[in-house]
């Protein structure tokens, strides 16, 4: 594969040292409620996102449903050419990670959507942790959170039709066109049979800086090595509920999945913020290591389920880009975790007979 090589006197290399800067200071005022005049904050969404299905009691407000696993994750000779994040050399890494589904209902079965989600923790020796959410889809539904809620409130059915308003969504897609290109691989992309066979992509983009300070910027993809095989018209139709679990069982009975990290370098001119657009399928790639999945287990007592996957929870060496969509991932995150465990403690508390 083409290796990108450091311009240390490029615009592109001081780039993420602005956008980060720039990042943390607009995610304040995010936060704050103090950008756009709408007041848009991740209690916002949430409450939305919340209100927009089946949610469940102690769950999460989005990818409910989950599957969490085991394994290990191994560099690859090269890797720490690229970022001095120990994960890069530390020669095996044990992780911790989660299957996902996008609704917020637990219980959905597993042809209700096209998207499926992969989420890793990985802590390396030196106390640090790196956490990546990432999706099947190979870009975001929209470029802006702003967009992402109206897109949210837009699809709540109208209570006179059970449909969402189409005067309300026309005006809404002309708005935001990249929904109709993001709908359009919804209809189209081929699903694969099998948890063990999907590609997982990371959307955003990510500053990776070296051991000579130079940096890059990545988005990065889990590909896996089992042979993509796309789901069949029965599982389509399929009344059996879990059987992406079942299979994935039936797969790790015969031994380990894996899958490779592969990252994409962006070249001047690529959309660094912007992580409804992909960049082009020519730019240079690196593989720089292998996740390998031994074991899995059922989130409802599974290590998996009260960790955060919060994207921006980096090692040295790595650091998010300025996308907004990023921050408001990371922020409605833990609005998320805060409720489902406010919501688990009162449960307890009412099990316990200390509380209603």
């Amino acid at each position: 594969m083409p290796s990108p090589t450091p311009r240390r006197g490029s615009l592109l290399l001081l780039l993420p040292i602005g956008l980060i800067l720039a990042a943390a200071a607009a995610l304040f005022a995010w936060m704050g409620g103090w950008l756009g005049h709408r007041g848009l904050t991740p209690q916002t969404m949430m409450d939305t996102a919340q209100a927009s299905g089946t949610q469940q009691a102690g769950f999460r407000r989005a990818h409910s449903k989950g599957i969490c696993f085991m394994g290990t994750f191994a560099p690859t000779p090269t890797a720490a050419r690229w970022s001095t994040a120990r994960a890069f050399a530390q020669p095996s890494v044990s992780v911790l990670g989660r299957f996902s589904a996008p609704s917020n209902n637990p219980y959905a079965p597993d042809n209700a959507a096209p998207v499926r989600g992969m989420a890793l923790q990985l802590k390396t020796d030196d106390g640090q942790e790196w956490r990546l959410a990432m999706n099947s889809f190979p870009f975001f539904t929209v470029s802006t959170p702003q967009g992402f809620q109206a897109l949210n409130e837009v699809m709540r059915p109208d209570p006179a039709t059970g449909k969402p308003d189409p005067v309300r969504l026309k005006a809404l897609l002309a708005q935001h066109p990249e929904i109709l290109k993001f709908q359009q691989w919804a209809k189209t992309a081929p699903q694969s049979d099998s948890l063990g066979n999907t590609r997982f992509n990371g959307a955003n983009a990510f500053a990776l800086t070296d051991a000579q300070g130079a940096a890059r910027m990545v988005r990065w993809s889990m590909r896996p090595r089992a042979l993509f095989v796309a789901l069949s018209a029965e599982q389509l139709r399929s009344s059996t509920r879990d059987f992406l679990a079942e299979d994935l069982d039936r797969r790790l009975a015969a031994g380990p999945l894996v899958w490779d990290l592969v990252l994409q370098f962006a070249e001047p001119g690529d959309p660094i913020t912007d992580s409804s657009q992909a960049w082009p399928d020519n730019r240079p790639e690196a593989t720089v290591g292998t996740l390998t999945l031994v074991r899995a287990q059922p989130q409802a007592d599974g290590p998996c389920r009260d960790i955060n996957f919060d994207p921006l929870i980096l090692p040295k060496g790595i650091a998010g880009s300025a996308d907004p969509i990023l921050h408001a991932r990371s922020a409605a995150y833990s609005v998320s975790f805060n409720r489902r465990e406010r919501e688990t403690s009162a449960s307890a508390m009412g099990q316990n007979g200390s509380a209603p």
